[in-house]
């Protein structure tokens, strides 16, 4: 409890309780409105606080899963904070301009992206050292535009599974492109603007910097532990699997060894066998032999008795 009083602590200080005049505001902002003050809604900041929680735990699970979080905020008071925190944890984001068809017609937005970096490369490597200063101070231009508009999706090598938006009412082409494709959104809702659009509302100020810089941090840190869970992870799948090799090694050597003395047996027995199978053999034909030599001796003493009685006679 005492984290979130700090926190709301934080974020009275912040300012993120300060809504629009009360003129401006929509409806359905209603449950997320604490009071009025001198026409101006204040938001309430208990709902902000569970909201901001929320979120943070599901673009914790999303980050945690390896999949991309794109931020999006190309309001001026909402650039620097948005890329200093989307590089933080190496995600993609947008800052400059909301190109039309940037997620739904993504392989476009693709081949852009590797012009640029082609352009950058040949720059690099002097390919373009043969080329006129005019030719060549065209490309650097073209290049530099490109990287301003894309240099933050320039990693984004697919549609991001999920999206971060600071004011969900100025980048509505990059909510509705994201609700088109079925994109997870969460964001930063004013009252002026329908927190139902995104699948996550964070009720905050989204004018004021310090108001954007202490939700947009408090994202960040989340998606920051959801990523280093992740690493852990896969050090303790890696560990398991150097453990797993190893007593398959193990395994395959002691069986390998089982076998080699199977074997050694197998052939002393194999021997054994035959040198008994020989023995047998001689001694059956030395005793044929005497055999032989009886039989012989007798029918020649049985002819010779024949034609003596003959010669009696």
């Amino acid at each position: 409890m005492e984290q979130n009083t700090s926190l709301q602590q934080q974020l009275l200080e912040a300012g993120v309780h300060f809504g629009h005049l009360k003129k401006k505001w929509n409806p359905k902002m209603l449950p997320y409105i604490f009071a009025e003050k001198k026409g101006i809604h204040i938001i309430d900041l208990n709902k902000t606080t569970e909201c901001m929680q929320e979120t943070a735990a599901a673009l914790k699970q999303v980050a945690r899963s390896g999949k991309k979080i794109l931020f999006v905020g190309t309001k001026k008071q909402a650039k620097d904070i948005v890329t200093e925190c989307a590089q933080r944890v190496n995600m993609p984001y947008v800052t400059e301009r909301w190109l039309g068809g940037m997620l739904t017609n993504f392989n476009t937005v693709r081949k852009s992206v590797k012009k640029m970096q082609s352009i950058e490369k040949m720059l690099g490597d002097g390919s373009f050292d043969s080329i006129t200063k005019k030719e060549r101070l065209t490309l650097t231009r073209d290049k530099d535009k490109m990287e301003k508009v894309l240099g933050g999706i320039a990693q984004l090598g697919r549609v991001p599974a999920a999206l971060f938006i600071i004011d969900i009412g100025h980048e509505h082409i990059a909510l509705a492109e994201a609700k088109r494709l079925g994109i997870s959104t969460f964001g930063i809702v004013d009252t002026n603007c329908d927190p139902n659009k995104v699948d996550f509302a964070i009720p905050a100020n989204d004018d004021a910097t310090k108001s954007i810089a202490i939700v947009t941090n408090y994202i960040t840190a989340a998606i920051a532990e959801g990523l280093a869970e992740r690493q852990a992870d896969k050090d303790i799948d890696g560990d398991d699997a150097a453990n797993d090799e190893e007593n398959e090694r193990r395994a395959a050597r002691l069986e390998a060894e089982a076998q080699a003395e199977a074997g050694g047996r197998g052939r002393g027995g194999r021997g054994a066998g035959q040198g008994a199978g020989q023995g047998r053999g001689g001694a059956q034909q030395g005793s044929g032999g005497p055999g032989r030599g009886r039989s012989g001796g007798a029918n020649r003493g049985g002819g010779s008795r024949p034609g003596g009685g003959g010669g009696r006679r």
